[in-house]
């Protein structure tokens, strides 16, 4: 009578590794786990390398956008300017109170005035679209992504002097440090003829690089007495800026902000202006997840071929195990650490891979250009100018977890095919 035995006895995992070290006479065996093992850790590694590259391109992608943008816009509804007469404005007379009222709210790291507008720069025979952004010295100083950006020209401190630019502005009109520019308005003086084409001529003291392409191909700032004056905002701003602490929980912040403008008061957060494409991240991220998964799923299903081929080969051998007390319990657990053996060596070399494909993913992104003649990461598409990767630990457990699962599930049905061979059957024609 078999005597029952400790689940996961050390002569089991003996006995299937030795069954994966297939003689030359059982190479199919071989061929197929090799198959197998390969496949999930290609399946593995692009997995992880895919959780990593779009985890690091969100993150940077949202770091862009703090790092230039409000975190959430206060401007005002259009109120009558006088009573009676009919005519609407959105501008805010009382901005500096307004600011110091909502700088005053725990959480508001800033509160900077705005004037903001449209304009046609040019410089010799170039010329290009442009936001400008009227701001105070002081405040632009408080911008990360533009006073510690990626990459700078000039002095930020003379920025009073003149205007500072985007480079890849810069770069399209061909200008430098000191060079002058001409910026024109259709919003301009006001005569009896009606309004005329405001231009100025401005010298470029500040040239930054923020990382967003849009940002650096579009953006001027202009010190704000100046603005209000170019573009007759006289006395009041356009909208107040709000930076604050925890940029990724907003709602909090909300009720205050509304209660510190006063009446009239609208907000416009970062996560309105880019929430479309923050969905269309996460759709993307959980629809390559899937499609990703379905290839290990694939991978982990040659185990089970590879263990069907094994069990027939070993048919004598299951019979000479049970007849020598062997339990089903037993000869399933063997069988099982087979395939079980598959997957975790495959699942181990792909994380190994997709964290050195995350690590290094400057380095093949380098090979990648050199193979398409360059060109192969468009930033006026991408909006960033790098293929960033963020190894997670939650997406490597992730990708583990998944083919570990698959590959133990897997293994099942083969398994229990060889316990419950009969081992008469197996010995009758040996």
């Amino acid at each position: 009578m078999a005597t029952r035995t400790a689940p996961f006895a050390p002569f089991e995992f003996l006995i299937a590794w030795r069954y994966l070290r297939a003689r030359r006479a059982e190479g199919g065996v071989s061929v197929m786990t090799w198959i197998s093992l390969i496949g999930i850790m290609l399946g593995v590694a692009a997995l992880i390398a895919t959780l990593a590259v779009r985890a690091g391109f969100r993150a940077e992608f949202v770091d862009t956008i703090l790092g230039s943008n409000a975190h959430v816009t206060v401007y005002s509804a259009p109120m009558e300017v006088v009573e009676g007469s009919g005519a609407y404005s959105t501008l805010m007379r009382d901005y500096a109170d307004r600011a110091a009222r909502i700088e005053a709210i725990p959480g508001v790291t800033r509160a900077a005035p705005l004037i903001r507008g449209q304009v046609m720069v040019s410089s010799g025979n170039r010329s290009n679209v442009a936001e400008v952004y009227g701001i105070s010295e002081k405040n632009m100083k408080t911008i990360p992504r533009v006073a510690n950006p990626q990459d700078s020209l000039g002095d930020i401190s003379r920025f009073s002097d003149g205007i500072a630019m985007g480079s890849g502005l810069a770069r399209e009109l061909g200008v430098g440090l000191g060079d002058k520019v001409k910026l024109i308005s259709p919003d301009g003086a006001k005569t009896a003829f009606g309004t005329s084409p405001r231009v100025s001529a401005y010298p470029v003291t500040y040239i930054f690089t923020a990382g967003r392409w849009d940002i650096d191909r579009t953006r001027i700032y202009m010190p704000f007495a100046e603005a209000q004056s170019y573009f007759n905002r006289e006395a009041g701003a356009d909208e107040i800026e709000v930076m604050v602490d925890t940029p990724e929980t907003l709602d909090p912040f909300l009720p205050p902000l509304v209660q510190a403008g006063g009446a009239g008061t609208m907000l416009w957060t970062w996560k309105d202006s880019s929430s479309s494409f923050l969905r269309a991240l996460d759709i993307e991220d959980n629809v390559m997840f899937v499609i990703l998964s379905i290839l290990v799923l694939i991978a982990a299903m040659n185990i089970t071929s590879g263990l069907i081929m094994l069990v027939k080969n070993k048919g004598r051998d299951i019979g000479i195990l049970r007849t020598m007390g062997l339990t089903e319990g037993s000869v399933m657990r063997v069988f099982f650490l087979c395939g079980a053996f598959t997957g975790v060596i495959g699942t181990v070399g792909g994380v190994i891979l997709g964290c050195l494909f995350a690590v290094y993913i400057d380095e093949v992104m380098s090979f990648v250009n050199w193979l398409n003649g360059g060109g192969a990461w468009d930033p006026s598409i991408r909006g960033i100018y790098e293929l960033p990767a963020k190894l997670q630990g939650y997406d490597v457990a992730k990708a583990v977890a998944l083919s570990l699962g698959l590959s133990f599930v897997v293994t099942i049905f083969p398994a229990r095919r060889a316990a419950r061979l009969n081992p008469v059957e197996a010995l009758r024609y040996e």
